[in-house]
């Protein structure tokens, strides 16, 4: 297996049929349908219609839709700072399965995705991602006291305990490297069937960001569960760097190139912590110096 960065693909899937909704308003949206209509590029036709169409799959705090209909999230709040500075006022979004965020985008049925995708090998085969976005670390979900003490998913091999995951999430791979057996490991749709799980005796831990497990403990005060301290997994002996980023065709590269500039300018002008810091985030999930995405494709 190779090494691979972390993802956040982490939460809540608000309807399982979800609708497209207008960042700052609700809106219809043809699922069948790209910005990219007229004879120019992406960027061109977007600046030119002011509008562009994202991904989310509902994740919080990652990308979602809120209680009051607005999609929100650490992705699509940066998205819509960056394409603003680049000349798109208006970001529409689609709400789909995690699993389906890459195949929709490359049927056009949006132009970018912006969940807090994690940036991997196998991804970066299927679409084009931009510079990292953010770090975090992952982090288990465990009854409160943690009673078996594990902190690492070494920790849950040795112990043979039962884990959940989320379906199309990379901790599976993590766990499985650390020598988790499959048969002890349990894929879930969303981030509630994950605490479910824990606080039903299901599974002993779930695997996912801190940052992820954090928001979802904060949200839910009254489960009897709490939050391990993060930590960097491993696979193949090394450790993994937890990276992610948005995402876009392969063929978008004038799109791609432009938000990188201006997603550059928000993480060192401190915009960024100030748009990102409401979702959980700080300075420290910024990436560090010299980590690209070339990096995190080859690795």
């Amino acid at each position: 297996m190779t090494q691979r960065p972390w993802s956040r693909r982490d939460f809540f899937r608000r309807t399982a049929a979800a609708g497209a909704v207008a960042l700052g308003g609700t809106a219809a949206l043809s699922a069948c349908t790209s910005t990219n209509t007229g004879g120019g590029s992406v960027l061109e036709n977007a600046r030119n219609s002011g509008s562009i169409r994202i991904g989310i799959a509902g994740e919080e705090p990652y990308g979602f839709t809120g209680t009051d209909g607005q999609v929100t999230g650490e992705s699509p709040e940066v998205a819509r700072a960056v394409l603003q500075a680049i000349g798109i006022g208006t970001v529409e979004a689609e709400q789909v399965d995690f699993g389906s965020l890459i195949p929709a985008l490359n049927a056009r049925r949006y132009d970018m995705v912006c969940a807090g995708m994690n940036i991997t090998p196998e991804r970066c085969q299927q679409a084009a991602f931009s510079n990292p976005d953010y770090t975090a670390l992952t982090a288990f979900l465990v009854p409160r006291g943690n009673p078996e003490q594990v902190t690492t998913f070494q920790n849950i091999a040795q112990k043979n305990l039962k884990l959940a995951v989320l379906g199309a999430a990379v901790e599976q791979g993590y766990a499985e490297s650390a020598g988790v057996p499959a048969a002890n490991i349990s894929p879930f749709d969303d981030q509630n069937a994950l605490l479910q799980a824990v606080t039903a005796g299901r599974v002993y831990a779930a695997a996912l960001t801190d940052i992820s497990l954090k928001w979802l403990a904060g949200k839910n005060p009254q489960a009897a569960v709490e939050v391990t301290p993060g930590f960097q997994p491993s696979e193949n002996g090394q450790e993994v760097v937890s990276a992610g980023g948005f995402v876009f065709r392969q063929a978008d590269n004038d799109l791609r190139e432009a938000f990188n500039t201006e997603l550059q300018n928000l993480h060192t002008s401190g915009r960024w912590v100030q748009i990102a810091s409401p979702f959980g985030f700080s300075e420290a999930n910024l990436p560090p110096a010299g980590l690209t995405t070339q990096q995190l494709c080859a690795a």
